[in-house]
């Protein structure tokens, strides 16, 4: 449920503050984009710089900006607060709990909670007499009657030497309260289906030979599982894949390149339509009902054309619908990717190459390009990343 999602991590000052960059690197393992905002004081016991380094932003700490920064930084809990998706806090001390319940608003963390727009979710972290002290207690009532999110600390030994609730939470905690939230919130693709196509297709020759590809469909359910934590109900047309499909979506099986045809057809008044299937140009013009015994074979094999489905659904596609395709070249990518956009009538293009090797068939990674009629913007991470990124690139250029 985080794979895609923008948080922000607020570090308040105690001494539970440098578990914060333990949470921050498993919000980046489940796919999260954190930024991180500090109190002064939380400085004192991690320094920002770490988790600028790990989160690949920097801090925000201060409202206005110490010499050097962008005479815009003072808004960044502006900009920040429409960014996210969601808003923890943790550690949260009992100071950092008082001005929020009062609505104080002297640093950016304080600022930035009053200007979210997010969910919001809280960690207490403090010796266990500070936390059933009534002022806190109080607090904490008031904080959720705001509609914030309060995780309880556990229980055992603190700080203080002394053994009482108030420990944060272990981050697999806080990872399952956190998921469990944003489950909740609609996401942009809500209401809406989305058809992806994923994997190879074989074109047979005979009962036991085939044309076909390396591909191994991991791009392709990439695509479908970002879809769907975005909202959309998705269904997955796929060929013999080699990776894991995913169990909690519908789930079409197909071999030949008709088979898928006949299957996205069914399906082809969905609001958005990702072709990410490596589907085959040729096939046998024809086939043998046994295998073929060498002594009787040919020294070769006549094909014709397969149905070009991505130019069959720009012919017919909807005003109101998205179709998104793929192009995948060993040469002049984006002319030829450029090229394909315009001919098959498609709204965007994913572009990647197969001269690299971190890029392409059978690979946890990728780089593409997202090409739109008048846009270009280059991705490059894990197959899951990737498509995260370009599905929400192309949502933010609507």
């Amino acid at each position: 449920m985080l794979s895609g999602k923008r948080i922000i991590l607020g570090v308040t000052g105690g001494i539970a503050a440098y578990k914060a960059v333990f949470l921050l690197r498993e919000f980046q393992k489940a796919g999260a984009e954190v930024r991180v905002t500090m109190t002064p004081s939380a400085t004192r016991f991690v320094g920002s710089e770490t988790f600028a380094s790990l989160s690949n932003h920097s801090v925000a700490i201060e409202i206005f900006p110490d010499e050097g920064e962008s005479d815009t930084d003072w808004t960044r809990h502006i900009n920040w607060g429409e960014w996210a998706d969601l808003f923890v806090i943790a550690p949260c001390t009992g100071n950092t709990i008082a001005k929020i319940a009062n609505g104080i608003s002297d640093n950016m963390l304080t600022a930035t909670v009053l200007a979210a727009r997010c969910p919001i979710m809280i960690c207490p972290t403090m010796d266990g007499e500070m936390y059933e002290s009534p002022s806190v207690v109080k607090n904490l009532k008031t904080i959720q009657e705001f509609g914030y999110h309060i995780l309880e600390p556990e229980s055992g030994f603190l700080a203080s030497g002394l053994d009482g609730k108030g420990r944060l939470p272990e981050i697999e905690t806080i990872l399952d309260t956190a998921s469990e939230i944003i489950g909740f919130i609609e996401g942009p693709l809500q209401g809406k289906k989305v058809l992806v196509t994923a994997g190879p297709t074989r074109e047979f020759i005979d009962p036991v030979r085939f044309i076909s590809n390396p591909s191994s469909g991991k791009m392709g359910v990439a695509m479908a599982k970002a879809a769907q934590r975005l909202g959309a109900e998705v269904i997955l047309v796929h060929g013999p894949v080699t990776t894991d499909l995913p169990e909690d979506m519908r789930c079409i099986p197909v071999i030949s390149a008709h088979d898928m045809f006949e299957a996205v057809k069914i399906y082809a008044d969905a609001d958005y339509i990702i072709m990410a299937a490596a589907v085959s140009d040729f096939t046998p013009k024809e086939t043998f009902e046994h295998k073929v015994k060498k002594g009787n074979a040919t020294s070769s094999v006549s094909l014709k054309q397969t149905q070009d489905i991505l130019q069959w659904l720009g012919e017919y596609k909807k005003a109101d619908q998205v179709l998104i395709g793929f192009a995948m070249e060993t040469q002049d990518l984006l002319s030829n990717a450029k090229k394909k956009l315009n001919s098959k009538k498609a709204d965007w293009i994913l572009a990647n190459s197969l001269s690299t090797n971190d890029s392409g068939f059978g690979t946890d990674t990728n780089e593409v390009y997202v090409l739109g009629k008048e846009t270009e913007h280059r991705i490059k991470g894990t197959k899951q990343e990737v498509a995260e990124q370009a599905l929400n690139f192309i949502l933010d250029s609507e």
